[in-house]
C-alpha cells in the first residue's frame, strides 16, 4: 500500500526556460496587473534582507546594548552611568536599523517610532542647547514629529501599494 507521501501528486518544477503552466491564458495578464507590492505580499511573508547578509549584526548589537545596560545598573555611578547610556543607544539604534529596513521594504508601517527619532533630537537639542522657553521646545519637537510622520506615511504608501499601515 502507497504512503501518503506516495499518493500525493507531485508538481511540477518549473525550470528558467520553461513557461509556467496556466490553466487560463488571461492568467499572465492578470498576474502582471498586479502592483509589485501585492505580488511580493503574495509569496509570503518574509522579512527584508539585511544588506550584511543572514550574519545577525542586529541582534548581537542589541544583545551588547543590554549586556551593558544590565552591567551598569552594578557598577558604581560615573561608569554605571556611561554603560547604561551606551547600552541604551546600541540597543536603540539596531532597533531603529531594523525599522527603517522594515519600513522602506513595505513590511511593517513604523511612521511613529521613525518620526520619534526625529522629534525626539529636535526637542532635546533645543531644550539642551538653547535658553529657549520649554514650551517652544516641545513645540518644535511636535512639528519635527508631524512632519517626519507625513513623510515617512508617503513613503510608505508609494512602496507598499497604497496601504497607510500593514498589520499582522
Amino acid at each position: 500500500m502507497p504512503t501518503k507521501r506516495q499518493r500525493r501528486k507531485r508538481r511540477r518544477r518549473q525550470t528558467a526556460g520553461s513557461p509556467p503552466a496556466q490553466s487560463h491564458p488571461s492568467a499572465a495578464v492578470a498576474d502582471d496587473a498586479q502592483p509589485r507590492a501585492a505580488r511580493r505580499r503574495a509569496g509570503g511573508d518574509q522579512r527584508p534582507a539585511a544588506p550584511w547578509g543572514s550574519f545577525p549584526l542586529t541582534e548581537i548589537v542589541i544583545l551588547i546594548g543590554v549586556v551593558l545596560l544590565v552591567i551598569g545598573f552594578f557598577i558604581p555611578p560615573p561608569q554605571g552611568f556611561v554603560m547604561i547610556a551606551v547600552g541604551l543607544g546600541l540597543a536603540s539604534l539596531a532597533g531603529l536599523e531594523l525599522s527603517i529596513r522594515e519600513h522602506f521594504a513595505a513590511y511593517r508601517s513604523h511612521t511613529l517610532i521613525l518620526s520619534s527619532a526625529i522629534g525626539v533630537p529636535v526637542f532635546g537639542a533645543l531644550f539642551i542647547a538653547t535658553k529657549l522657553n520649554p514650551a517652544v521646545c516641545v513645540a518644535a519637537g511636535m512639528l519635527a514629529f508631524g512632519g517626519a510622520a507625513y513623510l515617512f506615511a508617503s513613503a510608505f504608501r508609494r512602496r507598499s501599494g497604497g496601504a497607510l499601515y500593514r498589520l499582522r
